[in-house]
């Protein structure tokens, strides 16, 4: 069976040179082409060892359309060990792995080579670590009303999705083979709240919903220049302007808060922190549906992790930067 692996994550593979070999060839198959061709010089009965995953990764390319969670890779190693030098000729060793490669990343503590660690199948989606029972340790916080799309891989770490309508509280009987608990909020004391999607972990979508208030921001940057207004006659306009503003930029950003979550919720938080592919659903400006999904950039650097004993109700406020400029300059 393949073995599923965070492509944010160094993963080495490794074999032992056949008698005789002087260099070392590595092919790797992406979704059914041979994508990259390396080979190297090696010893007789030396280890060969390979770094893949930043190679396999530059094929990951996560759009944020409706329906879709993710997107994985089908990936298949064949290491060779040859007698020349160049790798070519009779091959006096082969041995070829399969894996399937996800857009995540696992710690420095879970040490090197570690795969992905929900046991399969599996929602792809941080539990809650201080229950054990299966009924009771997954959860989503989400507005009422509000309809979805989770993520899990199957017995064979194939990626799937399960939707959920507007009124479950509880999804149950689905190949992820555990119970999804559905925690309503009431957030209409502040609109609707707002969705931010990210890529999570385990390299799907998640999306993580901030229920109290916003705050929209404009901001600019721009040079100037003292112009000189003194016409051929010796005199100026007074309506004319002598400091000349250009190469004006506009950027704009929102702060939202999160609400009150449990303090097991601030791995998801943290995850947000740490990935590099960020969505606000916002409102379509004509229709005021919110259906527009625009590219966002996380503003913080760093996040305190809130506990019970210290706060007592946790919540987080973040701030988001739209990920293009106000002013179309797309040329």
């Amino acid at each position: 069976m393949a073995l599923a692996i965070a492509l944010r994550s160094p993963y080495y593979i490794s074999d032992t040179a056949g008698t005789g070999a002087n260099s070392a060839k590595l092919t790797i198959s992406i979704n059914g082409t041979i994508e990259y061709t390396l080979v190297k010089l090696t010893t007789s009965q030396g280890t060969m060892l390979w770094e893949i995953s930043e190679l396999c990764r530059d094929f990951i390319n996560i759009d944020n359309l409706v329906g879709l969670i993710g997107q994985t890779l089908a990936i298949i190693t064949t290491q060779t060990s040859h007698a020349s030098t160049d790798g070519s000729g009779t091959a006096l060793t082969t041995d070829a792995l399969t894996f399937v490669g996800y857009d995540g990343y696992t710690d420095f503590m879970q040490g090197a080579n570690s795969t992905m660690t929900p046991s399969i199948p599996s929602w792809l989606i941080s539990s809650n670590p201080n229950n054990t029972s299966s009924n009771d340790k997954y959860y989503i916080y989400v507005p009422v009303g509000v309809d979805g799309f989770l993520s899990y891989y199957d017995t064979s770490y194939a990626l799937n999705r399960q939707s959920y309508n507007t009124t479950d509280i509880e999804i149950v009987g689905s190949g992820a083979g555990t119970k999804m608990n559905i925690v309503r909020i009431d957030c209409t004391k502040y609109g609707n709240g707002h969705k931010i999607t990210f890529v999570n972990k385990y390299g799907v979508l998640q999306d993580l919903w901030f229920f109290l208030k916003s705050v929209n921001t404009t901001s600019k940057k721009q040079e100037q220049f003292q112009r000189n207004i003194v016409t051929s006659t010796g005199t100026y306009n007074t309506r004319n302007h002598t400091k000349q503003d250009y190469n004006t930029v506009a950027n704009t950003s929102i702060s939202l808060s999160s609400g009150y979550y449990p303090e097991w919720c601030n791995q998801w938080f943290e995850e947000l922190l740490l990935s590099e592919q960020v969505w606000l659903e916002r409102l379509n400006p004509t229709t005021l549906v919110p259906e527009q999904k625009v590219p966002v950039n996380v503003r913080k650097s760093s996040m305190i992790k809130k506990t019970s004993l210290n706060e007592r109700l946790i919540d987080y406020t973040f701030e988001f930067d739209m990920s293009f400029d106000y002013i179309n300059n797309i040329r």
